[in-house]
C-alpha cells in the first residue's frame, strides 16, 4: 500500500507509519478469506449439476404441457409439411379430417391424366361390345349354318316320270310337274357351270356340288343365277317353264357324277341324302 506523505512533502511520522502497517496486517491477515478444500469443490459441483437436471426436466415438462394443451387446441388442423401440401389440402377448419382430404384440388395434370383413363376405360368398353357383337353374329350364322338343310329336293310338284327306258328311249332323269314359274331350287351346294340355252332342254342350268356331283335343270323358263357363282341348297335358280321337248311345264332333273359324268338315278341319289320325291 502506498504510504501517504505529510501536505508540505514531509515525510510521515512514526505514529502514522505504525497506524498504516497495522491496517495492511489486518487487510492481509485476519479478515482473508481461506481457500475451499477439495472435498468442498465436489459438492459445489455435484449441487450445481443437480440443480441443472432439475431445471432442465422443468422445462421439458413446461414445454411438454405447452404442446399438449396446443395439441388439444388444434386436434382437427392437419399440420403442413410444405407450401405444396398446403395447396393440395383445402379443408375449412372443424375436426373432420376426411371432409379435408376429399375437398382438395387435383393438380391440372392428375387431372388430364383422369380424363385419358376415361376415355380409355370408355372406348376398351365400345371394343369389348363390339367383338361381343360379332361373336353373337357369328354364334348366330354357325348355328343357323348347322340347322340348314345340305340336299332338298329341287322342285314341288308331282312326279310325273322316273330314270331309264320310256317310250322306247332312255329317259336320263326325273319330271316333276308343276305350274310354269314354279321355283326352282339349288339341290345342294355348289357352283354354277353353265346358264342359258341348250338342245332338247329349251334352257338349262347347271351346278357342280362340292363332291363333284353335277347337277342338271331343264326345261326352264327363266334362270336367277350366272356361271361361277356360288349357290346353297335350296337357294332358288330358276322357274319351271315348257321349253324345248316337253310335252308341259315340269322340271327335267339329273344328276351325273364322275369324271365322264356318268347319269344315274336322281330318285336314289336323293334317297342317299334321305330324300323322297
Amino acid at each position: 500500500m502506498a504510504r501517504h506523505r505529510s501536505p508540505g512533502g514531509q515525510d510521515t511520522s512514526p505514529a502514522l507509519d505504525k497506524a498504516h502497517a497495522g491496517a495492511v496486517l489486518r487487510v492481509r491477515g485476519a479478515h482473508r478469506i481461506p481457500a475451499p478444500s477439495s472435498a468442498l469443490r465436489g459438492k459445489v459441483v455435484v449441487a450445481a449439476v443437480a440443480a441443472g437436471a432439475f431445471a432442465a426436466a422443468a422445462a421439458g415438462q413446461t414445454i411438454k404441457s405447452d404442446s399438449d394443451s396446443s395439441s388439444d387446441n388444434h386436434a382437427g388442423v392437419t399440420p403442413l409439411a410444405s407450401s405444396h401440401d398446403a395447396n393440395a389440402a383445402m379443408g375449412v377448419g372443424g375436426n373432420d379430417t376426411t371432409t379435408m382430404a376429399s375437398s382438395r384440388i387435383l393438380p391440372a395434370d392428375q387431372s388430364t391424366n383422369a380424363s385419358a383413363e376415361v376415355q380409355k376405360l370408355a372406348e376398351t368398353t365400345q371394343i369389348t361390345a363390339d367383338r361381343q357383337a360379332r361373336e353373337a353374329e357369328a354364334a348366330r350364322k354357325a348355328a343357323a349354318e348347322a340347322a340348314r338343310p345340305k340336299f332338298v329336293v329341287p322342285a314341288e310338284g308331282t312326279f310325273t316320270s322316273g330314270f331309264g327306258a320310256r317310250w322306247g328311249t332312255s329317259h336320263m332323269g326325273i319330271d316333276i310337274a308343276n305350274a310354269i314359274g314354279t321355283p326352282i331350287v339349288a339341290a345342294a351346294d355348289g357352283v354354277v357351270l353353265e346358264v342359258g340355252p341348250a338342245s332338247g332342254f329349251g334352257n338349262w342350268v347347271r351346278i357342280q356340288h362340292d363332291d363333284g356331283t353335277v347337277t342338271v335343270y331343264g326345261h326352264i323358263s327363266s334362270y336367277s343365277v350366272s356361271e361361277g357363282e356360288r349357290v346353297k341348297a335350296g337357294d332358288e335358280i330358276a322357274a319351271m317353264g315348257n321349253e324345248g321337248q316337253s310335252t308341259g311345264p315340269h322340271l327335267h332333273f339329273e344328276v351325273w357324277q364322275g369324271e365322264g359324268g356318268e347319269k344315274i338315278d336322281p330318285a336314289g341319289w336323293l334317297a342317299e341324302h334321305g330324300l323322297s320325291v
